[in-house]
């Protein structure tokens, strides 16, 4: 198994949801972060003076796959995410030693079974 850590645009997350669920990949987290990298800061006026802002907006996208799935979620993401752009984000991939369901206590790579691209219903 292995976990895809990926900071993106904003703009970048909803095409990527949308394509990972069409592709039968509902199950993801994400959380709002800020950062720094090669982009650097952007200056910005307000009220008259100058203003450089050095943490840049982004999300953090991780999803948790079959080893097998890592190439369909990577190539997901930089197909929506890459502008050629300085800030464009990062992908990381990492390994994971298990998974447990909390609800049923099963483990292992059942815990990651793709899901048919009907919708799924809420509460599951």
């Amino acid at each position: 198994m292995k976990k895809v850590e990926a900071f993106v645009r904003h703009e970048a997350f909803e095409p990527i949801r949308t394509e990972l669920l069409d592709r039968g990949f509902p199950s993801l987290s994400i959380a709002e972060y800020k950062g720094s990298g090669r982009q650097r800061g952007i200056t910005e006026q307000y009220r008259g003076s100058s203003l450089t802002i050095h943490l840049r907006p982004k999300l953090k996208l991780e999803i948790v796959v079959e080893d097998t799935d890592v190439s369909v979620i990577v190539e997901t993401i930089l197909k929506h995410a890459r502008t050629g752009q300085v800030g464009d984000g990062k992908i990381f991939v990492l390994p994971v030693e298990d998974a447990i369901r909390i609800r049923t206590g099963e483990e292992g790579e059942e815990v990651l079974q793709a899901h048919e691209t009907e919708e799924i219903p809420a509460g599951t």
